[in-house]
């Protein structure tokens, strides 16, 4: 058996010159290139991809290999996967080639050899390059170019796996640095595999979904507690850009959006322990990245104006001209083009990669002193209950209850609410759901208040633009909807304050 550590890039056809002239400046063992071909099998009712196992027979030159892959995993972009070959003599998988012990439970291995069928298959021209790192580490470099294909359906294969053959696991990561130090590479966590069963299952692809909860258990330590909040939403953000990558979905960038803002505020959290020196660059990053989507709010605001033609506004003599302002507004923002360059580009890769290595190699461990360690190994749920009524207390400062707040007083608070309720993200499987559900719903109500505020922006500031009676009756409309608004995230506001904190 072995065990495949391996990066997996997306390029283009274009990208095989860059990677070449990347190559020519390393140390080069070996090179080689090859036409392969692959089917895979699985049963009619998917029994190994309900298992997570995959099976294949490669084809090359006159030799047959056949592969199994078991449950494995993907941690910070870095698949991580057990992998046990065995040569053969023909197209027709023979289970017994393998040990016994790696097929899943439940089904034994004469059954399931008699209902293996072929699914699908890949072939494409591979370039391999086997290349010797400074740190005595080797890196097996693969370009694909091919087709994936399933009942008469195909999808192009245009890929850069980099998988460590020997040596640190660190040197996966300078050579991905060195390959996308000018773009055209994005971080791919759907293999091969995944696409092929896709395609004989006409699946068009995942949906979005919010970024939940970390998964966090009270006899965790604070460390182990860090790991699993930064690996939950680094999960939550490839899940999404792949998403994003397939088809326009404005849902997946507020995702991602969230999983960045999520992390941002880990580091915060954990900021009394990792000194800030540790994660400096990655902080960086994340807030230069962070802005770069910070449009999508206003992208938000005006879908919501514009809903059903204007919708919102049918009251309004000038619905019509502001429906086409704010379409013109709309058409302003970032198109997708322009997304797909970000994700593509060379620093938007570069911080999934260092952020990756950091998580995997534990890159703060060298910033902490004897006292840091102790308590980055004391266990979670006391030093939770501190960050949360840290947490509390921001929120009752930003908020006090004695008085009450006028519109720009909320809206200067929008971002330090949203980045206060992500705290509670990394902790809320350590109490009780319905406690913690009903402590966070009015700060979700009060959030969800300043945005309400905020989507009159668009329509502020095309005021001056009318004139007459139309100015003074959308002056009115907007002063209407701003005070029954701003009554709302009032009443709203007390009953948050009154709330007992679930943590305590």
């Amino acid at each position: 058996m072995e065990t495949e550590i391996e990066l997996k890039f997306f390029v283009s056809p274009e990208f095989s010159d860059v990677l070449k002239e990347k190559i020519a400046s390393t140390k080069v063992l070996q090179h080689s290139c090859r036409e392969l071909g692959n089917t895979y099998f699985d049963t009619p009712d998917n029994w190994l991809r309900q298992h997570d196992t995959g099976m294949r027979i490669r084809r090359f030159d006159d030799v047959f290999v056949q592969t199994v892959k078991t449950a494995g995993r993907v941690v910070a972009g870095l698949h991580q996967r057990p992998e046990f070959n065995a040569e053969h003599t023909s197209n027709e998988p023979l289970l017994s080639l393998h040990p016994s012990d790696i097929w899943p439970a439940g089904r034994d291995i004469e059954t399931l050899q008699s209902e293996l069928l072929p699914l699908f298959s890949t072939d494409f021209t591979r370039e391999q390059w086997l290349i010797g790192m400074p740190d005595g580490s080797q890196v097996e470099v693969a370009f694909d170019q091919g087709t994936v294909s399933a009942q008469g359906k195909e999808d192009l294969i245009c890929e850069v796996e980099l998988e460590l053959k020997s040596g640190q696991t660190d040197a996966l990561f300078t050579l991905a640095r060195l390959f996308s130090e000018d773009g055209g590479m994005r971080l791919g966590n759907l293999s091969k595999a995944a696409r092929g069963y896709r395609l004989a299952q006409d699946y068009e692809g995942d949906k979005e979904h919010p970024l939940g909860l970390v998964e966090c258990e009270s006899d965790d330590t604070v460390e182990l507690s860090f790991v699993r909040s930064l690996e939950f939403a680094l999960s939550h953000w490839h899940h999404h850009e792949q998403i994003y990558a397939e088809r326009d979905s404005v849902a997946a960038l507020h995702e991602i959006s969230h999983s960045i803002s999520f992390i941002r505020q880990t580091l915060t959290i954990f900021g009394g322990i990792v000194p800030r020196r540790a994660s400096a660059i990655v902080r960086q990053e994340l807030k230069w990245l962070e802005e770069e989507l910070s449009w999508l709010k206003t992208h938000d605001y005006l879908e919501d104006l514009l809903e059903d033609k204007g919708h919102v506004l049918r009251k309004l003599d000038a619905r019509k001209w502001l429906v086409a302002e704010l379409s013109v507004k709309k058409d302003e923002l970032p198109d997708r083009e322009s997304l797909l360059e970000l994700i593509s580009s060379a620093r938007y890769t570069g911080l999934l990669l260092d952020l990756s290595r950091w998580i995997l190699t534990r890159g703060w461990q060298p910033f902490l002193d004897e006292k840091a360690r102790e308590k980055m190994s004391r266990s979670v749920k006391q030093f939770s209950a501190k960050q949360l009524d840290r947490t509390w207390a921001e929120l009752m400062e930003a908020f006090p209850p004695e008085r009450a707040l006028n519109r720009q007083e909320y809206i200067d608070q929008q971002y330090r609410l949203m980045r206060n309720l992500y705290t509670g993200v990394g902790f809320a499987s350590l109490y009780d759901e319905e406690e913690r559900i009903s402590f966070r719903l009015p700060w979700a109500d009060l959030l969800q208040g300043i945005d309400d505020l905020l989507m009159l922006n668009p329509l502020a500031e095309l005021l001056d633009k009318l004139e007459g009676d139309e100015q003074e009756q959308l002056k009115r409309w907007l002063s209407r909807q701003e005070n029954s608004i701003l009554h709302a995230m009032e009443q709203t506001r007390l009953i948050g304050v009154e709330a007992v904190p679930y943590w305590r």
